[in-house]
């Protein structure tokens, strides 16, 4: 398995422990406990790491011929011989390339010169304990759902249709954004936490959801692991996946104070509005979500909005020139009145297309449909069961109690 160094680094760079690492990258410890101290040793920025190639950046790291058990086993051996060598050091005659050769001929496996002497250096060294800052600027965004829904009207039926509020936190400057998305699937977490990024005009080093089950496979005890949809968009933007630890209430209590808020600033003041679809509620939420940004924070001199541009703004990375695109597909067979079912909900095809297979091809925002790879016809998505999207260019009999396009 090809190590990937840069996701490592990042992930400690975020504040992440060598035991959350390794499990939510899936390699030993020790293997990630090796590159981490050959990163601290070089003195290498590590901005100018992650600009390397990945070829460059093994053979750095001296990982080309590595591979894990090996890579076990040789730093553990040379853990137990190190505090011997920098003994020997000290004599007279005793040099760190005659340690070396010595060192090769009892491990012919063993690390390059250049790790050798790295690892002793690193031995070597006063190392002063400092003091763990709580709220880097710009290191990370905690993220979660409120636990209370809000609704939009369905404008057919009068139907009160719930919808979900995402809520994000810088907790340096504590600035918020909070966006209303139809469900908590991975698509609209994704969706979410994009446009998070681009409210705040850049990117964190990590991202922490409260083990939400569409950004986490395995939630709960303290090494979750993230599903590839999301770690595929933490590699597009550049950041980590850094899930809170359950059982950690420091891990979730940020994003709790971030989800009072919500209910306090922003649901209280929507008391007795209706809305009939999700654009024109989160205009309302994002004029409130503004709001609170910008008002002086109590017992404080200054406003969140204040505050992340003073401190924190200039510390966020910069956003790609382009979004992030993930896509699913399902095969679908065309019913008897010319619709095909996703999710349950109904979108209609023309005619023509009866009884046909079709691919769709979906993400957050559209359904694209296609008929032996040709496109036929795109709907807006819309996850509202047992209702239809019909496009009037098909031309369908009857009425349904659905959305036009």
């Amino acid at each position: 398995m090809k190590i990937r160094i840069k996701h490592i680094l990042r992930c400690y760079q975020s504040g992440m422990s060598i035991r959350s690492i390794s499990s939510s990258l899936q390699i030993s410890r020790n293997t990630v406990k090796r590159y981490i101290h050959i990163y601290e040793d070089m003195g290498i920025e590590l901005e100018r790491l992650l600009k390397m190639d990945e070829h460059h950046l093994h053979e750095l790291f001296g990982t080309e011929t590595d591979n894990e058990s090996t890579g076990s086993a040789e730093y553990k051996y040379l853990q137990e011989h190190i505090p011997e060598y920098i003994k020997r050091l000290k004599s007279r005659g005793t040099t760190r390339r005659s340690l070396y050769e010595e060192y090769l001929r009892n491990r012919p496996q063993g690390y390059s010169y250049c790790s050798f002497c790295l690892y002793l250096r690193r031995e070597r060294e006063v190392k002063v304990p400092v003091g763990r800052i709580d709220h880097i600027a710009g290191d990370q965004m905690y993220v979660d759902f409120a636990g209370d829904k809000l609704y939009i009207s369905d404008r057919n039926t009068g139907d009160k249709v719930p919808v979900e509020v995402f809520a994000a936190i810088l907790p340096c400057s504590q600035i918020t954004y909070y966006e209303a998305v139809p469900s908590q699937k991975k698509e609209y977490l994704i969706q979410a936490c994009e446009n998070a990024f681009h409210y705040f005009g850049g990117v964190p080093n990590a991202i922490v959801p409260d083990n939400l089950k569409s950004a986490v496979t395995k939630p709960g005890g303290i090494e979750p692991v993230i599903n590839d949809d999301f770690a595929a968009f933490a590699d597009h933007y550049g950041c980590v996946v850094f899930p809170a630890r359950v059982r950690k209430p420091k891990d979730k209590a940020l994003v709790e104070n971030a989800v009072r808020l919500l209910y306090r600033e922003v649901y209280s003041k929507m008391t007795g509005l209706k809305f009939n679809d999700l654009e024109a509620l989160n205009i309302e939420i994002m004029k409130h979500t503004d709001a609170l940004n910008s008002r002086k924070m109590y017992n404080r001199s200054h406003s969140r909005k204040e505050r992340f541009l003073e401190v924190e703004k200039d510390r966020l990375h910069t956003l790609p020139v382009t979004r992030f695109i993930s896509k699913s597909r399902k095969t679908a067979t065309v019913m008897k009145n010319s619709y095909i079912s996703l999710n349950n909900h109904y979108y209609s095809v023309p005619k023509k297309y009866i009884g046909d297979t079709v691919e769709l091809l979906y993400d957050g925002d559209t359904v694209e449909i296609y008929h032996k790879f040709r496109h036929i016809t795109t709907h807006r998505r819309d996850d509202t069961p047992f209702t239809y999207s019909e496009k009037p260019s098909h031309k369908l009999p009857g009425k349904f109690m659905g959305r036009f396009f």
